[in-house]
C-alpha cells in the first residue's frame, strides 16, 4: 500500500504545483483546502506525512501541528512557511514538526524533504512494532500489563551488571524465569546458569552441593564433586528459597561472595570463582532476618538490585494472554485441538484470585486439556476450585463441532452469539478511549501500548469496513 501524504494548503494554485512536483513519487496525496478539512481527515485516516501550510483561512496551522503532537498521531509534519518566516519555522520545529519548507522552494527540495520524512516514518513504525511485540513477551515472561513492563525494565537494566539480584514474589510468580531472563539477557548468556532450590536439598548435603567436595571428605564421598559455585564459574548461580539455607552455611556463602573464592568440603585449597548471584524467596526477607532465619549481612550483600514479581491478581489483564499461550502450548504437547475460551470461561479466569499465580493457571489449563477432547473451553470444563464459580444460568454450550465452529448458545433470551476476539478488542479499545475523553496517548498508557499502535488499529478497522 502506498504511503498517504496529507497536503493542507488553501491556495489552489500552490496545491496543484506541489501535486505536480510529486507526481512521480509512489504516494497517495489528499488535499485539504483548510484547517477544518484537515482535522476532519485526521479523524478518519492516518497519513504518514503531513505537508502543512501555516497560513490558513480558518485557523492557525500551528493549531493543527499542536493537535498532531498532543494526540501523538504517528505522522511526520513538514511545515510550509512564507518567505522570511524562519522564526516561525523554528517555533514549529520546537512544537514537533519534522522539517520545514520556506516559500518559494524547488521541486528537488520538496522531494528530498518528503522522502526523508517517509524514511523517518518507516523507521518509527518499525521501532513501535518491535516495542509492541516485546510488550507481551520477554525472555520467558508473558504479559503486556504496566506492572510486567516495570519488571521487564528492571531485568533489562540489571542484566548488564554483575551486581547481585534478589527476587521476591509469591510461589508461582516466575522467580526462576526472572533469574533465567537476567542471565540470558546478560553478557554471561553463553556461560552456565546453575539453579539450586535450597528447600529441596537436605541440610547435610547442601554444603557439598554448593561448594563441592573431595574424595573421602565424608562417608559416601567416593569421588570428587565440583559443586554449584565452581560449575557456575563465569556464569550465574541462582539460589531459590534462600531463606531455607542453614544459617551456618549462609556465613560460608557470604565469605565466598566477598572473597570470590571457594573451598571444597574436605579440602584446604581455595579456588577463585567468577559468579553472578541471583537469589529468591517467597517470604518477607526482613521478617526472616528478625526470626534469625536469614543473615542480615548476607541479605544486604545479595540484595543489591531488588526485583519484586507481582502476584497474578495484581495484573489480571494478562490472564487472557497467558491462558491463550498455555492453551496453544499444552494442546500441542497433548496432541489435542483446543482453540480458546468462550467469554464466560474467560471471565471466570479473570475474576478468580489465583493464590497459586501463573503456575496455578498453567496447571488449570493443563487439567482442562488432558480431561477434555478439544474445541473451545467452556465453564463446565473448569476443574476445582473454579467449578464453584460457574454461573448457573440458561446458557448451555455445545462443543460437538467446536473445532470448526463458534460455541452454540441455547435457550438464551438475549439471542446474541459470541463475539470474535477482534470485536472484543475493538470494544475494549473504544471503551478505554472513551474513558479518557478521546485522548489517545492517555488511553495508550492504560492499554500498555504505544499511541501509534492504537491509531494503526483504528485506521486498519476503518479500512476493513471500507473494503
Amino acid at each position: 500500500m502506498k504511503p498517504i501524504v496529507l497536503l493542507v494548503e488553501d491556495d489552489a494554485a500552490m496545491a496543484r504545483l506541489i501535486r505536480g512536483n510529486l507526481k512521480d513519487e509512489s504516494i497517495n496525496i489528499y488535499h485539504a483546502k483548510d484547517g477544518n478539512d484537515a482535522l476532519a481527515y485526521l479523524d478518519t485516516q492516518l497519513p504518514q506525512v503531513v505537508l502543512l501550510d501555516l497560513n490558513l483561512p480558518d485557523m492557525d496551522g500551528m493549531d493543527i501541528l499542536r493537535h498532531i503532537t498532543e494526540q501523538q498521531i504517528p505522522a511526520s509534519v513538514i511545515v510550509i512557511t512564507g518567505h522570511g518566516s524562519v522564526d516561525i519555522a523554528v517555533k514549529s520545529m520546537q512544537a514537533g514538526a519534522f522539517d520545514f519548507l520556506e516559500k518559494p522552494f524547488s521541486s528537488d527540495r520538496l522531494t528530498i524533504t518528503l522522502r526523508n520524512a517517509l524514511e523517518r516514518q518507516n523507521l518509527t513504525d518499525t521501532v513501535d512494532t518491535m516495542k509492541d511485540a516485546s510488550l507481551a513477551r520477554f525472555h520467558g515472561f508473558i504479559g503486556s500489563s504496566i506492572k510486567m513492563q516495570a519488571v521487564y525494565q528492571i531485568i533489562d537494566n540489571a542484566a548488564m551488571s554483575k551486581a547481585s539480584v534478589f527476587i521476591t514474589g509469591e510461589s508461582g510468580t516466575g522467580k526462576e524465569i526472572c533469574a533465567q531472563a537476567i542471565h540470558s539477557h546478560s553478557p554471561r548468556f553463553n556461560k552456565p546458569f546453575i539453579a539450586i532450590n535450597c528447600a529441596s536439598i537436605p541440610t547435610e548435603l547442601m554444603e557439598s552441593e554448593i561448594f563441592g567436595h573431595i574424595k573421602g571428605a565424608f562417608s559416601g564421598a567416593s569421588s570428587n564433586r565440583k559443586g554449584a559455585l565452581a560449575s557456575a564459574d563465569g556464569g550465574t548461580l541462582f539460589l531459590d528459597e534462600i531463606c531455607e539455607m542453614d544459617i551456618g552455611l549462609q556465613a560460608k556463602l557470604l565469605r565466598a561472595i566477598q572473597m570470590e573464592e571457594i573451598k571444597k568440603v574436605g579440602s584446604e585449597k581455595t579456588e577463585k570463582v567468577d559468579v553472578r548471584f541471583i537469589s529468591a524467596t517467597n517470604r518477607e526477607p526482613l521478617s526472616e532476618i528478625k526470626q534469625g532465619k536469614l543473615r542480615e549481612d548476607l541479605y544486604y550483600r545479595l540484595n543489591v538490585i531488588p526485583v519484586t514479581l507481582p502476584p497474578l491478581r495484581e495484573h489480571a489483564d494478562d490472564i487472557t494472554e497467558l491462558a491463550a499461550e498455555f492453551i496453544k502450548e499444552i494442546s500441542n504437547q497433548e496432541g489435542k485441538k483446543f482453540t480458546g475460551l468462550v467469554p464466560d470461561a474467560e471471565s471466570i479466569l479473570i475474576d478468580y484470585n489465583w493464590p497459586g499465580n501463573v503456575r496455578q493457571l498453567k496447571n488449570i489449563i493443563q487439567n482442562i486439556i488432558v480431561m477434555n477432547k478439544g474445541g473451545l473451553i467452556t465453564p463446565d470444563m473448569l476443574p476445582s476450585p473454579l467449578d464453584g464459580l460457574v454461573k448457573k444460568d440458561n446458557i448451555q454450550y455445545s462443543n460437538a463441532h467446536a473445532t470448526d465452529k463458534s460455541p452454540e448458545v441455547k435457550d438464551n433470551a438475549i439471542g446474541e452469539s459470541f463475539k470474535t476476539l477482534k470485536e472484543l478488542e475493538d470494544e475494549y479499545i473504544k471503551k478505554v478511549i472513551d474513558e479518557h475523553q478521546g485522548n489517545i496517548p492517555q488511553a495508550a498508557v492504560q492499554l500498555g501500548v504505544s499511541p501509534s499502535t492504537i491509531y494503526r488499529k483504528i485506521h486498519s478497522r476503518r479500512d476493513d469496513n471500507i473494503h
